[in-house]
């Protein structure tokens, strides 16, 4: 009986040892636009576990909005509540009017998870091209923690070999830890084991990470750190995990007819 608890608690322990990753989340409807009637994009926004897709009830964002040739447009007021995996997220309408490259950033408000005992802020960007503009994606978005873009984030097939850098109040982080997910919208994959439902890649001594995606989906890179300030949570001050979240779409080439 005695060993039998040991395994037990052993096993437990071990699976709980694997945790996981939660991703700040701003999936377009369409990563590129090449014609006039496929400009409405919707875009699905949410706090979520992507591989695994659970989701988690998330407040209004403090922030949300779009830059276009280096000028902030505030999309805010144009959010509408949504389910987004059974739980609270946002929705939003917008609608292409011009060649550029469109930069959508998110800044959420602090979740408290009990379960790390802290507050987590992932600050989240995504990209849409129009028109055959590809200018302007390595711009900086100026959140207070981001990853800019050394590979192009739209327009790669699966099977590409994806770079960025990770900044924490506008200047690289070496060796900045990095995990990374797919959207795996209805749950058309299962990974094999605890580890791989998160992969995990580490920065070099720039920030610069680098990431074979394996196959075709919205691909979520995100790099960790901890704030120097903290929130208080019930009286006590608690430390604050900043996220610097990217999502970028890779497919598959088509076949010709």
């Amino acid at each position: 009986m005695i060993k039998t608890l040991i395994v037990a608690l052993a096993l437990s322990l071990g699976t709980a040892s694997v945790a996981a990753a939660h991703f700040g989340m701003v999936i377009p409807s369409k990563a590129s636009v090449s014609e006039k009637k496929d400009a409405a994009l919707t875009l699905d926004i949410s706090f979520s576990h992507p591989m695994e897709m659970v989701g988690m009830d998330m407040e209004k964002p403090d922030a949300f909005a779009v830059i276009i040739d280096g000028k902030k447009q505030d999309l805010l007021p144009s959010l509408s509540t949504s389910k987004v995996m059974g739980k609270a997220g946002w929705k939003a309408n917008f609608t292409l009017q011009r060649p550029a490259v469109y930069q959508f950033i998110l800044s959420p408000k602090p979740y408290w998870e009990p379960a790390e005992d802290c507050y987590i802020v992932h600050y989240t960007k995504t990209y849409v091209a129009a028109f055959g503009e590809e200018e302007g994606w390595d711009v900086p978005a100026g959140l207070k923690t981001e990853i800019v873009p050394l590979t192009r984030p739209f327009g790669n097939y699966a099977g590409n070999v994806f770079q960025g850098q990770v900044l924490l109040n506008g200047k690289p982080v070496p060796y900045a830890m990095v995990e990374v997910e797919l959207y795996n919208k209805n749950k058309a994959y299962a990974a094999p084991n605890e580890y791989m439902v998160t992969q995990a890649v580490k920065a070099d001594q720039n920030g610069v990470f680098t990431y074979g995606v394996p196959f075709a989906g919205w691909w979520g890179f995100a790099a960790l750190n901890t704030d120097t300030a903290t929130i208080d949570h019930e009286g006590k001050p608690k430390a604050v995990e900043l996220g610097a979240v990217l999502w970028a779409r890779f497919d598959a080439p088509e076949k010709s007819k």
